[in-house]
């Protein structure tokens, strides 16, 4: 199981940017898929999640309205389009599979400034 997120970097207080999560070694249609973030010093919370066939979306509530979870099955990659950014929002940013225990990806920063 292997999976890759992109898409992270630096943007103004408003601004937006989408990250994406390439995933392998499994059916990725199968399973639903989460997002969730790490901020310095703190715990790695719960951003998003999508069930297998993208009729079921959960969000925090911090996040709602602002931010979008999608996914492509095709491609086997998962989404997280983040509009209005706020500087709260900046964290290192994992995409995760729970396939009989819980699978991470490296993480992708996201760095929002005031």
């Amino acid at each position: 199981v292997q999976l890759v997120e992109s898409g992270g970097g630096l943007v103004q207080s408003g601004g937006s940017l989408s990250l994406s999560c390439a995933v392998s070694g499994f059916t990725f249609s199968s399973y639903p898929m989460w997002w969730y973030r790490q901020a310095p010093g703190k715990e790695r919370e719960f951003v998003a999640y999508i069930d297998i066939t993208s009729s079921i979306r959960r969000y925090r509530d911090s996040v709602r309205g602002r931010f979008t979870i999608s996914r492509d099955n095709a491609k086997n990659t998962v989404y997280l389009q983040m509009n209005n950014l706020k500087p709260e929002d900046t964290a290192m940013y994992y995409c995760n599979v729970f396939i009989g225990l819980n699978y991470w990806g490296q993480g992708t920063l996201v760095t929002v400034s005031s």
